[in-house]
């Protein structure tokens, strides 16, 4: 009888299962705003369960764990919420290293890369990855541990998501490298080389997707498993009108401040948290103590953009911010959304909180999470000085908490203790928050051009530790020059190859400066038109970008954000200009004149000015010099004159002779 029952109620189970995973981020007005990604786990007849596999790998790693410090990776993040709704990280991979932009995502738990020969992948923003191109890559066998081909013959993968796209193709292993801030050697790791992608993942920008979640396949588990990281990992997002952050895989020291939540990794396969209240200016929100406990309680996921409470949670948070704003409630940017947006807050994000009300989230154990308005607001796209609420009903009990809600907050995944740590910080300075030595702030670099080529790692295959590539070396794309202090940028020169000819493109150079100035957040006249090269269909135009009027030179953090907004593709320019590239470019630092160079012109014109002053006065003077030598023909009445003897009329007298 126990033999009958065991495969219907595995049956049951399963199917029990996707249904609850496919009803979990149902949001009403469904459209372009994503909820949190949900992989749909297809399970193995081979495989465990959940919980098994968990606590194998969990007990495992304690074991493992050593007391000894372990490297870590430190990376770069790139794009914002408001723009791309993600964040990327910049990932390389195989030998020599094939560059690729993925979103960091702890929803998901496989990291993988379109392939050359996909059937249906769509276009994004680096080259497929070519296996045949490097020299280190395996496909993974089929074995008794994955899902084979119908062959039988390779592993393959497939993962399907709550909003309707999916993932699938084969497993492949291949070196992955971290970056030049990375401590971290480059390893060998599992990853997925797409066949075929469907839904958001087809349109996306951003090249795959880099999976932190708990999971064989995962990227931080195959790491821990190797033992050369500890077993945990951290992100810090930017702030509103910042993006980019840092992601760091591996251990780092918490701060004092940092606020902590327990995470149950035996309740779900994602990071979840111990959510008790929600303070609105003080204020608790009158809720049942059960509402963010309930489903799969209250999950952290940074692949999601905004933040999802149940419609009690909501309706009542909704209402506090509400009430605590005198602002005029206006329509939202899309028609098709019922947002609640407020008018007149103005721009600086820093004044945001005398108008905004603080919001706290209280922990279980007590501690609390504060969060500015740009934790719970996005800018209006259409209205100047206008935000919106960043906060939405869930059509599921499970409480989603997005990239949002941790704006400029570093996120400890302390895997190793089962808890979250939270600490408000400013993203760009992170090393220097933690006091690592020798780790530069992301605003001390500048980045190099992508035609530099980068030393391919040599990997050892020797207990999976690489070797003869110092952790220094990036591969291309990523900064390689670190400067002293803060370098004062004089001007930046880049060549952009347009698809377009030359001859359709010249009557609109003023134009497009102006597109480019304000895609870059810069003023128009501060880029300026330098030459232009035909080459075939295509045209290259080289442009300058000067400082601001007003100053004399740009702080390195205004040059690498610029650089990178170019080679990142940020620069979204209208179709009639066609697609674009960035070819070259370069950092000039700011000129160091001499005393003369930087005060010709005022010489020059106190000498202009000293002169006409002096010929003014000269000719002055000898006007009234002349006017005092003049002979005075005019004498006042009753004034003396001369006496003069008259003169003989002697030919008057001869006349009348």
């Amino acid at each position: 009888m126990a033999q009958t029952w065991s495969p219907l109620f595995s049956v049951i189970f399963i199917l029990s299962f996707v249904a609850t995973f496919f009803s979990l981020a149902q949001i009403p007005n469904g459209g372009a705003r994503r909820p949190m990604i949900f992989p749909l786990y297809f399970a193995s007849p081979k495989s465990s369960l959940h919980r098994q596999s968990i606590e194998g790998s969990y007990w495992r790693r304690h074991l493992k764990s050593d007391l000894h410090h372990l490297p870590n990776a430190r990376m770069r993040l790139f794009d914002d919420l408001l723009s791309n709704g993600y964040y990327t990280t910049r990932l390389y991979i195989g030998t020599p290293p094939q560059e690729f932009a993925l979103i960091v995502d702890t929803g998901s738990t496989v990291t993988y890369v379109p392939c050359s020969n996909c059937e249906h992948c769509g276009k994004h923003q680096d080259p497929r990855f070519q296996p045949d191109e490097s020299s280190t890559y395996h496909p993974v066998k089929c074995n008794m541990d994955c899902n084979c081909d119908n062959d039988g013959v390779n592993c393959v993968y497939e993962r399907r998501y709550a909003e309707m796209s999916s993932s699938s193709g084969v497993l492949g292993e291949d070196i992955i490298s971290f970056g030049n801030e990375s401590e971290l050697v480059p390893q060998r790791a599992v990853f997925g080389c797409e066949n075929s992608e469907t839904g958001d993942l087809y349109s996306q920008r951003a090249d795959g997707i880099m999976g932190l979640g708990r999971g064989q396949l995962s990227i931080v588990d195959q790491l821990i498993d190797k033992n050369v990281i500890n077993n945990s990992f951290s992100l810090c997002y930017g702030g509103m009108h910042v993006g980019g952050g840092a992601m760091v895989l591996g251990a780092i020291p918490p701060p004092p401040e940092m606020v902590f939540s327990h995470s149950d990794p035996y309740r779900s396969p994602y990071y979840n948290i111990e959510l008790k209240e929600i303070h609105v200016a003080g204020e608790p929100l009158k809720l049942s103590p059960r509402t963010f406990d309930t489903k799969h309680g209250t999950v952290l996921d940074s692949g999601t953009t905004y933040a999802y409470l149940p419609e009690e949670a909501f309706v009542a948070f909704r209402d506090a911010i509400i009430k605590k704003s005198d602002l005029k409630q206006i329509h939202g940017p899309d028609p098709n959304y019922n947002d609640v947006c407020f008018s007149g807050a103005g721009r600086v994000v820093s004044q945001l909180s005398k108008t905004f009300p603080e919001v706290e989230m209280v922990f279980s154990n007590g501690q609390k999470l504060s969060l500015t308005p740009e934790n719970y607001l996005f800018q209006h796209t259409k209205v100047h000085g206008a935000y919106c609420l960043g906060v939405f009903q869930n059509g599921d009990s499970t409480t989603l908490l997005g990239g949002i809600i941790v704006r400029n907050t570093l996120v400890t995944y302390d895997r190793e203790n089962d808890k979250i740590g939270f600490l408000k910080t400013n993203c760009s300075e992170l090393w220097k928050t933690l006091h690592i030595p020798g780790a530069p702030a992301p605003e001390a670099f500048i980045p190099t051009p992508k035609s530099v080529p980068a030393p391919a790692p040599v990997f050892s295959d020797d207990n999976n530790t690489a070797a003869g590539m110092p952790p220094t070396v990036a591969p291309s794309g990523l900064p390689q020059k670190v400067l002293p202090g803060e370098l004062q940028v004089g001007l930046i020169t880049f060549d952009i190859s347009f698809s377009v000819n030359y001859s359709n493109m010249k009557p609109n150079f003023t134009e497009l400066a102006e597109f480019i100035a304000h895609e870059l957040e810069i003023n128009a006249s501060q880029v300026q038109f330098l030459n232009f090269f035909p080459k075939g269909n295509h045209s290259i135009i080289r442009w300058a970008i000067f400082p601001s009027d007003s100053a004399t030179y740009m702080s390195n953090s205004t040059a690498m954000n610029i650089i990178s907004q170019l080679m990142e593709h940020h620069v979204h320019l209208p179709e009639r200009f066609g697609s674009y590239e960035l070819v070259e470019w370069k950092v000039e630092p700011q000129i160091k004149r001499t005393w003369w160079e930087q005060h010709f012109w005022t010489v020059v014109v106190g000498i202009i000015i000293t002169l006409i002053l002096g010929l003014s006065t000269l000719g002055v003077w000898f006007v009234w010099k002349r006017r005092q030598n003049a002979p005075n023909t005019y004498r006042p009445i009753g004034a003396k004159v001369p006496e003069q003897e008259l003169q003989q009329l002697t030919s008057v007298s001869n006349s009348e002779a």
